[in-house]
């Protein structure tokens, strides 16, 4: 079976939705399918490339300076134009068809409705290839960047749900992370007309999984060994709302304790300036590959203030490693987070409650075996290999009912 990923993002790029395209192209060919990916390109130019085994057509793009490109390190000082901005395909649709057309895919798996992902459903409309769409974001991942004023946050916010159910309804088969992301953004009671499924990002548990950090990283990163450590991993940006959780572990005042913020963003220079001489509060910028991995088992709590997750895949790499996870009730993290059995979920924006769940956890020996105990649990059922068992079986699906209709 052949089969194209069209992303807005892609490797190395680091998100959600670049991880999940990655991570779903590689174990797609290790499984024996023919992928093909289609992405802007990060040089501005066109060109093609195998990137870990999977064969990625990287398209002509612009930059969008408005918000950075997620590779590069974000400047100290917030500025409102960046020299690396995100690259964007503006009009790529004959660019789309000719490596379409070349590729004559089975199926087309599209993961943003950026105009790569439109183009590609549009030719994939015309030729009678059948199209899975997998929502990743929520409208608040839009205008909370850019910054919309209240009064229009909300109607914008309408219209993107608006947007966002009309391209879904479009397709042959759609899928969400989870069942709450399906309500919150999809359905909402109502019914889309088309096949939905809730199917996990997942992880991959041969990478993720519990221990003990050696002690290089611990120098490597100039973190204390054995310090009770609050982990948060992931952008650095407003809506992911890192500040909340700075001030929510201060307020917690737990002796000795450090917290380890992995990831770079927007925000990072801002909360740099404010919380940068504190010593307990360690920035460590963007850390990918094996240190990754190993920086998970430097935390005893995964703690996160992000209102906007559909899933949230950084909160299942720290259950696959067994810690204990404080998230706020909001978006579709309750699916992983699961309130007084693998950590807290907190009233959204409420330093006090965060606070408290972290120093409970902390302070609480057998609590935290027991949160990280259930944490493994959880994670055992966002195993990557079922996510790829999940998508193959629609593909499948997909292309032998578009042959039966034929």
């Amino acid at each position: 079976m052949k089969i194209v990923i069209a992303t807005a993002v892609y490797y190395p790029q680091i998100n959600g939705v670049a991880v999940f395209s990655h991570n779903l192209a590689r174990g797609l060919v290790a499984r024996g399918l023919e992928v093909l990916v289609i992405c802007p390109s990060q040089t501005g130019r066109s060109y093609t490339q195998v990137v870990d085994g999977v064969k990625v057509c990287y398209l002509k793009s612009v930059d969008v300076k408005v918000y950075p490109d997620q590779i590069h390190e974000i400047p100290k000082r917030r500025r409102l134009f960046y020299r690396h901005g995100l690259k964007v395909s503006v009009f790529p649709k004959r660019e789309v068809a000719e490596i379409l057309t070349d590729f004559q895919p089975d199926v087309v798996h599209v993961q943003v409705s950026d105009p790569v992902g439109l183009s590609v459903v549009s030719w994939a409309r015309k030729h009678g290839v059948p199209v899975v769409t997998t929502e990743h974001n929520q409208p608040e991942v839009l205008t909370d960047p850019l910054h919309v004023p209240r009064i229009l946050k909300k109607p914008a916010n309408a219209l993107l749900y608006s947007y966002f159910r009309n391209r879904q309804s479009k397709s042959d088969f759609v899928t969400m992370p989870t069942k709450q992301a399906i309500y919150n953004l999809l359905s909402r009671g109502r019914e889309l007309g088309v096949p939905v499924a809730a199917v996990s990002n997942g992880v991959d548990l041969s990478r993720f999984k519990p221990g003990k950090a050696p002690a290089e990283i611990y120098e490597k990163y100039g973190l204390m060994c054995d310090a009770p450590t609050v982990l948060y991993v992931g952008r650095v940006d407003p809506e992911k709302k890192v500040g909340l959780v700075i001030e929510a572990f201060l307020k917690a005042d737990i002796p000795g304790a450090q917290l380890v913020i992995v990831g770079d963003g927007v925000d990072k220079a801002k909360l740099m300036r404010k919380y940068g001489d504190v010593d307990a509060v360690k920035f460590l910028g963007r850390v990918v590959g094996s240190d990754l991995y190993e920086l998970y088992k430097v935390g005893w709590v995964f703690a996160t203030a992000s209102e906007i997750e559909t899933q949230g895949i950084v909160l299942i790499e720290a259950a696959a490693c067994g810690l204990p996870l404080v998230a706020v009730d909001a978006g579709a993290v309750s699916e992983v987070c699961i309130d007084e059995e693998n950590g807290y979920l907190c009233e959204p924006g409420s330093v006090p409650e965060i606070a408290a769940a972290m120093k409970k956890i902390l302070t609480d020996d057998k609590l935290r075996a027991k949160f990280s105990k259930k944490s493994l649990a959880v994670a055992k059922e966002h195993d990557f290999e079922t996510t790829l068992d999940r998508f193959i079986n629609i593909y499948n699906k997909v292309a032998e009912g578009r042959k039966t209709n034929r």
